[in-house]
């Protein structure tokens, strides 16, 4: 599969992550009388990385997200000469869905993406971006510890002796759960492409401090991801057996009715999804 098309992919399915787990966020949870509350945001996260996952892991491995990128390349999932093209193509969905969700936000009156935090990530007692308020240390601790999670089961449910077709809907449901622990401490990164989308927006309409909090989720959903991936090589002793092309064209041969977003991509990228995210 040519870069170009994968890096569309990414940016796409980052796109729609956004839109769909931040717009719900933004748009949805405190809706009078209707409003989806903390669990339905879960929810909206997890079904965006778990649609995207179907629709378009058989063409980029459906990452959406710069964390799970270079934990798949820790795990010698991922080629590392792609890292820097696939982040800037996340980052750039990213924030093309912020923009999007900006403009259907600006459609009610009043609505400010300052005074709500838009669906910013952050951390301490007065930060929008913390519903609970929890300190940088909590806050750094639980970004680590989620994202760690999230990409061992990436690379678990994307093995290839893990069954066939699975892989997006254990993604998606794990990634439903971590929101579901982690929305009170941070309002649930795990994905700094997701992050920054909104941050900037918040920056674009004069408040400064989800764009100052923004470094936590750069540095802890990577060093995260990171450790799983190099613990994961080490656990199942694959060695990125599953990453060459001609092994994810192999398995699409094998199992043409089921996504390739579970067993890697035709390009030498991983079948897995964010969130990435979230």
């Amino acid at each position: 599969m040519p870069i170009s098309k994968r890096l569309a992919a990414e940016f796409i399915g980052t796109l729609w992550l956004v839109l769909g787990g931040c717009g719900s966020a933004v748009l949805a949870t405190n809706y009078p009388n209707l409003g989806i509350g903390f669990a339905g945001v879960s929810l909206a996260f997890g079904l965006t990385v778990l649609t995207g996952a179907y629709a378009l892991g058989h063409i980029s491995g459906a990452h959406f997200n710069p964390a799970v990128s270079i934990g798949l390349w820790a795990g010698k999932r991922f080629p590392a000469n792609e890292l820097l093209p696939y982040i800037v193509a996340q980052v750039l969905g990213a924030l093309a869905g912020a923009g999007i969700l900006f403009l259907i936000a600006t459609g009610k009156d009043g609505f400010s993406a300052v005074a709500g935090g838009f669906a910013s990530n952050g951390y301490g007692a007065n930060s929008l971006g913390s519903p609970g308020g929890y300190a940088a240390h909590a806050a750094f601790v639980s970004e680590v510890v989620m994202t760690f999670f999230f990409v061992v089961v990436i690379l678990g449910v994307t093995s290839k002796w893990a069954p066939k077709g699975f892989a997006p809907l254990a993604i998606g449901l794990c990634l439903t759960l971590i929101h579901l622990i982690s929305i009170p401490v941070t309002n649930t990164s795990v994905n700094p492409a997701r992050s920054t989308g909104p941050a900037l927006i918040v920056a674009f309409q004069g408040g400064s401090w989800a764009v100052s909090q923004l470094w936590m989720f750069w540095v802890a959903p990577i060093l995260g991801a990171a450790i799983a991936g190099f613990f994961y090589l080490w656990l199942s002793g694959e060695d990125g057996e599953t990453t060459p092309a001609k092994q994810a064209n192999a398995d699409a041969d094998g199992d043409s009715g089921s996504s390739d977003a579970d067993d890697g991509s035709d390009s030498g990228s991983d079948g897995s999804a964010n969130g990435g995210g979230d």
